[in-house]
């Protein structure tokens, strides 16, 4: 498997890891992740549908990125846009269906597994670097600019996302926060240590 193959496996694969694991991390039931508290919040203070307010926030935040750094768009960017949504509406509704009735304990352990998959999935598909989400873009943007490390800038949107979403009445959870501090760093660390071997062929 040669170099370009590997980078187009690591972002379908990864892609669809991520819409998994938000299945697992909504079967939780400990909270949003942290741009979705932003994306509630600020839809509350609209009269438009959901869906209506997220597809045009989405393609607003893809305008931007388009202009600052168009590489980030890619066959991830497609997935994330058209594929996602089906692929954690089914993951959600399967962990539901499977155990309809989880206890604390369990789903304590769904949003640890749950924040550990979904980081993996996102270093995969980040270093495939055939495009990724217009919320991915952002922090990945910063670190490029040298604004600082990946993991901070990750960490700083995902404050920043959960305060603004806050103030504007969304809720924030257990899980919103825990991520917010610790998915940008365990991103960085699979990035190091499986993603980018696998993308170079290193051992």
């Amino acid at each position: 498997m040669n170099e370009k193959q590997r980078r187009i496996l690591m972002t379908v694969g990864g892609v669809l890891i991520c819409g998994f694991s938000v299945g697992l991390f909504n079967f939780s039931l400990f909270g949003m992740d942290p741009f979705q508290v932003f994306a509630h919040g600020v839809w509350g203070k609209t009269s438009m549908g959901y869906g209506t307010f997220y597809m045009i926030l989405n393609l607003m935040m893809l305008v931007v990125i388009y202009f600052v750094d168009r590489k980030k768009i890619g066959i991830g960017t497609v997935i994330n846009i058209f594929l996602l949504g089906y692929v954690v509406q089914f993951s959600s509704w399967f962990f539901q269906m499977l155990i309809p009735d989880p206890t604390l304990l369990l789903r304590s352990l769904a949003l640890g597994v749950g924040i550990l998959v979904i980081s993996f999935g996102a270093a995969i598909y980040f270093t495939g670097d055939l495009g990724v989400s217009t919320y991915d873009a952002v922090a990945l943007v910063m670190a490029e600019k040298k604004v600082a490390k990946f993991q901070y800038c990750r960490m700083g949107t995902d404050l920043v996302c959960t305060l603004v979403g806050f103030l504007f009445g969304a809720t924030v959870g257990v899980g919103t926060l825990v991520t917010a501090f610790f998915m940008g760093p365990i991103i960085a660390f699979f990035r190091r240590t499986v993603a980018e071997p696998f993308r170079y062929g290193r051992k």
